[in-house]
């Protein structure tokens, strides 16, 4: 396969090491014209955004216009840690904050994520990445090369798009040998994002314990779109490796004893109260239903009597791998990051495989699940591997089922509007097939990726149905869909 890479651009740089968390310096690439720059931070710019998210934006904001929209060349993708990302002596410390034009708001969003890429930027010389432009090829990729200090922009047209098998491929391509495949991360999306608006981003991370790839994602707001539609397949880091203090903090001895102390409380009070190493977020699911919080038929109900079949027990002693450190950044011990290993794939174009799927986390369990009427752990397993390969996001895909099985029963829709797909509540199968059908866009399933706010607009000029009823039932806020619980008291939830 890399015999067949295409090399467009190659640019080499002048290594810069992080002093107090930054580098001072970011990547700037514009896919239109194979630009390579770095830009130096302003002082001003460091004092007001800090890093992370507020970097993204500030950038944002500079490269747009007030009528850019989500799909225009200048519409950036942009992927920054703060100051701290990249910390080994304190968890949870490995998290990047991806911004952009949304395609399903049409304003900016930003979707946080975990998994090594962006601490790995940070590692090789810059605050962050900035990405502007369209490339001529949908099957461009850029690679940061932090051991050799150059960037390269080509063209791999023999990859596989799917993130499970991509990340996988890049790994093992660009790894020295099987201890350097833990320095590299691949950010990447899949065959559904390019045909939907609901895309998202995969990040991965090495495994030494499993001796696999892992993926984490940016799920929010459809920037797995945008990444599609700059015809990006991949990115790509790569680092000599990571040791103690490359953030060259200001005090060390500080954030290694907050650390030391974080992790005692994990150690002694997990098992007992959030329960996150054996459990990662699903330990939240049950508690959602006890206290009707968890959706159910498109949140008409906020919880069930099947329930029981989802509870977070269920995964824990038969799903997921137990005894494993499965912390997706270096010395993080929350362990969240579970997963169930081998599991055999029974529909798609997977059918057969056995694989590792991530999670699912607690919003997967309800939004591949009880928001459909469905309390299946096969199902929403299946399901999330799915999601998370084909590259789009399990809450928006959750959100947007339930509107349409609520819409299905309710006769705005029927088998002749969907294709012959009978989307009632509980139909786990159609609910698949649905999917499955979006990620070769094709059918119903064109339809269905537009999201919540763009379905109620095409079926009321279709006239299928009342426009009020289906602005009741449709569980959007600006064209974003519902995360996954009963946002009873606080507004704010419903863009979680």
């Amino acid at each position: 396969m890399k015999e067949a890479h295409k090399l467009l651009k190659e640019w080499s740089y002048e290594f810069t090491p992080l002093d107090k968390g930054y580098t001072d310096k970011t990547l700037y690439v514009n896919l239109s014209d194979n630009t390579i720059k770095v830009k130096t931070v302003p002082a001003e710019m460091k004092e007001k955004f800090i890093g992370g998210k507020g970097y993204g934006l500030r950038y944002l904001w500079d490269a747009t216009k007030p009528d850019t929209k989500w799909n225009d060349p200048e519409n950036e993708i942009n992927i920054f840690s703060g100051p701290i990302g990249g910390v080994t002596q304190y968890s949870g410390a490995g998290k990047s904050l991806c911004v952009s034009l949304s395609p399903q708001t049409d304003i900016p969003i930003d979707s946080n994520v975990g998994g090594h890429y962006g601490p790995f930027v940070k590692f090789a010389g810059f605050d962050g990445i900035e990405i502007q432009g369209k490339a001529k090829n949908d099957n461009t990729v850029v690679f940061i090369d932090g051991v050799n200090h150059k960037v390269e922009i080509f063209e791999a047209p023999e990859e596989p798009l799917d993130s499970h098998h991509l990340a996988e491929v890049f790994h093992e391509m660009y790894a020295d040998d099987e201890k350097d495949r833990k320095n590299i991360s691949v950010v990447s999306t899949g065959a559904a994002a390019e045909n939907s608006l609901i895309g998202m981003l995969n990040f991965s991370f090495f495994d030494p314990k499993r001796k696999m790839v892992r993926l984490k994602q940016a799920g929010r707001g459809g920037i797995g779109t945008v990444f599609r539609d700059k015809k990006l397949k991949a990115l790509i880091v790569k680092i000599p490796g990571v040791k103690g203090n490359l953030n060259n903090v200001v005090d060390l001895s500080a954030i290694s004893e907050r650390g030391k102390r974080f992790n005692k409380e994990m150690r002694e009070l997990d098992d007992s109260q959030a329960e996150m190493r054996t459990k990662g977020t699903a330990h939240i699911t049950n508690i959602m239903n006890d206290y009707d919080l968890l959706p159910v038929n498109n949140f008409k109900l906020g919880s069930h009597t099947d329930a029981d079949k989802i509870h977070s027990n269920i995964y824990k002693e038969k799903y997921f791998t137990q005894g494993m450190p499965d912390g997706c950044w270096i010395g993080c011990n929350m362990s969240c990051a579970k997963g169930v290993d081998n599991y055999l794939i029974r529909s798609g174009p997977y059918a057969g495989e056995k694989v590792l799927v991530e999670g699912p986390e607690y919003e997967t369990t309800s939004s591949l699940g009880s928001i459909m009427g469905i309390f299946n752990p096969d199902f929403t397993i299946e399901s999330n591997f799915y999601c998370d390969t084909y590259g789009i996001c399990t809450i928006s895909w959750g959100t947007i089922m339930g509107f349409l099985m609520e819409c299905f029963e309710a006769g705005i829709l029927n088998e002749e509007r969907t294709g012959g797909l009978k989307l009632n509540f509980g139909n786990a199968d159609a609910a698949m097939e649905l999917l499955h059908l979006v990620a070769k866009g094709e059918g119903f399933g064109k339809i269905a990726g537009m999201g919540v706010r763009k379905l109620k607009q095409y079926f009321e000029e279709k006239g299928w149905g009342d426009p009020k009823f289906m602005q009741d039932i449709g569980m959007e806020n600006k064209g974003l869909e519902y995360s996954q619980y009963v946002s009873k008291e606080s507004l704010a939830q419903q863009g979680g």
